[in-house]
């Protein structure tokens, strides 16, 4: 190895373990479930994304099963070679009912499709908008556009209209558009759809929305945009399927203009393979589960409500969250990171959460809990919260 290598890599690792921003990486074996086992030990999950409980759904099990007999293990090639299956067409069919627009597209990942679909449509010659707590994936599309990033001051309208005015009125770009998380991850609070709609309207904004954490959790299942009835007005939703949809890939949902343009200057659609049929067909087969019923989504929302309550009745900080999302906020990293370690021993998998991630300063334990969740579950892990958090001293 070069030594100047070895040198980076050493250095850089130990500032991260000496200041408590090294992460572990703990191995999980068998399924990703509402309890999981790791190292041995089960524990009472609160740190997966599987919001819906689908990831272990036995209809999509068979469904993926299924799908493998009859189309193979994988695609066999990019989409635009002969990488399309039939598929790939019933999915995005789904996709475009599901979200309430005249197409969508499916991609490898949520973090392909903001590589994708920001870069093809904005590129040197224009300027965004984004929303200073926005995902990695995001930021990283917008550097990748090229496009003059304007960062905006966390949900504040304000700042988004003076900034988008100045933009606009510049005469500097062709273009402008906004993007927001949908649904912010670390803090669970939402994206205010409706005062982002009009100010995009006042100065002909190209609005974006990665609803990544909204879809299967907000608007009964359809996502934030389907939240405040906007399907109509927001001109790219983007969402992942491996989070409440429980498996792998993400979607791009808009006009078919939009949709046929992507397909064509998207370059992780151009350029990777598509998605494999088990995991296509499962896909399809947890959209049309939450366009036939609630149940899940109600339940998820049913359980998050009991938690978030729980801890804040405990004295826990919990900050703003508006969804089942519900963060203990510690602020120091360490004690975040020791936190997380001795809700681990006691029998609550429930990760820390520090910079780059979250802003220094706010180091945190972030609670996913789901729709397969049991109350004797939650009860038992607000006993665990109760009983570590006086010890450390960070609840009286």
């Amino acid at each position: 190895m070069s030594q100047k290598l070895e040198q980076y890599l050493q250095s850089n690792l130990e500032y991260l373990k000496d200041n408590g921003l090294y992460n572990e990486i703990d191995v999980v074996e068998g399924a990703n479930g509402p309890e999981i086992t790791v190292a041995g030990k089960k524990l009472i999950n609160l740190s997966s994304n599987n919001y819906l409980g689908l990831a272990t759904d036995e209809k999509l099990k068979e469904a993926a099963i299924e799908a493998v007999k009859t189309h193979g293990v994988g695609a066999g090639a990019v989409r635009t070679i002969n990488g399309t299956l039939d598929l790939h067409v019933e999915l995005e069919k789904t996709l475009a009912e599901f979200k309430g627009t005249e197409a969508a597209v499916a991609f490898q990942s949520g973090f392909n499709c903001n590589m994708a679909a920001i870069q093809a449509v904005m590129n040197k010659e224009d300027a965004i908008l984004s929303d200073e707590l926005n995902h990695a994936s995001i930021i990283d599309g917008c550097r990748l556009s090229k496009a003059k990033i304007i960062r905006v001051n966390h949900s504040d309208m304000d700042d988004l209209r003076a900034k988008a005015k100045e933009a606009v009125e510049s005469g500097l770009y062709k273009k402008v558009m906004y993007i927001t998380d949908g649904v912010f991850s670390m803090d669970g609070d939402v994206a205010k759809l409706p005062e982002i709609v009009e100010i995009a309207k006042e100065f002909d904004l190209i609005t974006y929305v990665d609803d990544a954490h909204g879809s299967g959790v907000m608007g009964k299942g359809a996502g934030t945009v389907k939240h405040f009835g906007l399907e109509k007005e927001i001109d790219l939703q983007m969402g992942t399927l491996s989070k409440a949809i429980g498996v792998v890939g993400g979607y791009v949902a808009g006009s078919q203009d939009l949709i046929d343009y992507l397909k064509v200057a998207a370059r992780p659609f151009l350029f990777s393979t598509s998605l494999t049929p088990g995991d296509t067909k499962a896909i399809t087969e947890a959209v049309k589960t939450l366009m036939a019923s609630t149940e899940l989504h109600d339940k998820l929302w049913e359980n998050g409500d009991y938690l978030k309550a729980g801890l804040k009745d405990l004295g826990f900080e919990i900050g703003n969250s508006e969804t089942p999302i519900t963060p203990c906020i510690i602020g120091d990293e360490k004690k975040a990171q020791e936190f997380s370690k001795r809700l681990k021993e006691e029998g609550v998998y429930a990760k820390s959460i520090v910079f780059p991630t979250v802003p220094k300063g706010t180091g945190r334990v972030r609670n996913m809990p789901t729709a397969a969740h049991t109350k004797e579950m939650l009860d038992n892990a607000l006993e665990i919260y109760a009983k570590v958090g006086r010890e450390m001293g960070i609840i009286s």
